[in-house]
């Protein structure tokens, strides 16, 4: 006789089956890591200690900050790009102003190297903190060089002195000089725009320089032939060596 029909095997998936299989202890000698029978979803939870950690710290999971992630130092690339990539250079240093030279101070005589005024001889009057330029003046009455700033490394000193008694120089510093610009439409009238007005100095400067040229004036008046020696222009001739000269 024929044997009944038998039903179809069900299939159960692999995960199902492997699903909360807990490690149990063995012996040593013994294979670890042997599976046991599987458990329950609230035992796996007690199991895993979970509890524990969410009781210790008021019923939720304690939350990590995130570390931040270390720089990945670039390193440098074996061949050289394609094309030209500008890149800003790093400028660390910081602006000083230059030390006074030796030989120079207040009232000394000065010669210009450079310059509108070059070869004329004016009078030292102070180092200007912020830029370490040189305040001068004339006077401008003896050789029309007015009150004005000059770098000394375009200067001669001599061995001439005038005396500064009386001479306020506390309100002259490098904002004293700054020129302010005027602005111009930008449009095509601005461009091609002409400055045809001579500018000329406010009352206000033609004053001061009359304040700090009157004292010095008065000074070197009493000192012959330093008037002639500041007025007249400094200049060499044929076979002058200025390195052989005292000034």
């Amino acid at each position: 006789c024929a044997s009944p029909a038998m039903p179809p095997k069900r299939s159960v998936s692999r995960a199902k089956k492997v699903r909360n299989v807990a490690l149990k202890r063995v012996k040593i000698g013994k294979k670890a890591h042997a599976p046991s029978a599987t458990v329950g979803r609230s035992a796996s939870y007690h199991r895993s200690g979970k509890w524990a950690v969410k009781a210790k710290n008021g019923g939720k999971f304690p939350v990590h900050p995130k570390q931040k992630k270390e720089e990945e130092k670039k390193t440098a690339c074996r061949y050289y790009p394609a094309e030209d990539i500008p890149q800003p250079l790093r400028r660390r240093n910081v602006n000083k102003p230059a030390k006074l030279k030796a030989n120079y101070a207040p009232g000394t005589v000065l010669i210009l190297l450079s310059g509108r005024f070059r070869g004329r001889r004016v009078v030292f009057l102070k180092q200007l903190e912020k830029s370490g330029l040189l305040l001068v003046t004339g006077p401008y009455k003896f050789n029309g060089v007015p009150l004005r700033r000059v770098n000394q490394a375009y200067c001669i000193g001599t061995s001439a002195s005038v005396s500064l008694d009386g001479v306020n120089l506390d309100k002259f510093n490098d904002q004293y000089f700054e020129k302010v610009k005027a602005s111009k439409p930008k449009n095509a009238d601005g461009f091609f725009a002409t400055d045809d007005a001579k500018k000329e100095l406010s009352p206000e400067r033609k004053a001061d320089q009359k304040t700090v040229d009157t004292p010095i004036i008065a000074a070197m008046k009493k000192t012959e032939f330093l008037k002639p020696y500041v007025s007249s222009r400094f200049s060499l001739s044929k076979g002058q060596a200025p390195h052989t000269m005292v000034f």
